[in-house]
């Protein structure tokens, strides 16, 4: 039998799952959770190296991608001084750092579809993106 059929159920923290991949994408899924983990597995960054890895992300939609990272245990979130401006550094957490083989895997694989199918596009050319979804 599979690990993730042994039971009816999963259980995290609270939360219960159908099994442990619906665990797993609750974690890391979406649009933006995987991209923001992928910036942050070979070095901490603060926010605004993040928004500039990641131009076409919105301010909110970061930062609340970046609580629900840090609530779920994925990243860590470390303050540097009392008063503004203060230095807040994102960085991989044990839990986290053990999901970038997967995060390569993924980057692989997406190289190699766009190798096949697609095309890489050199972002200082003027591009159509109306066919991306609303943000």
């Amino acid at each position: 039998m599979k690990t993730e059929c042994i039971g009816d159920f999963v259980k995290l923290e609270g939360k219960t799952y159908p099994c442990t991949v619906s665990l797993t994408m609750d974690l890391v899924g979406g649009k933006w959770k995987a991209v923001i983990l992928y910036h942050l597995k070979d070095e901490p960054k603060r926010y605004s190296e993040l928004r500039k890895e990641m131009p076409s992300v919105t301010e909110m939609t970061l930062s609340l991608q970046l609580k629900k990272l840090e609530k779920d245990g994925l990243i860590s979130r470390k303050v540097y001084g009392r008063k503004p401006p203060i230095k807040v550094i994102y960085s991989l957490t044990d839990l986290g750092k053990s999901f970038v083989p997967i995060l390569e895997a993924i980057t692989e694989w997406g190289n190699q579809v766009i190798s096949e199918k697609g095309e890489f596009v050199n972002s200082k050319l003027s591009v159509d993106v109306s066919f991306l979804p609303e943000r």
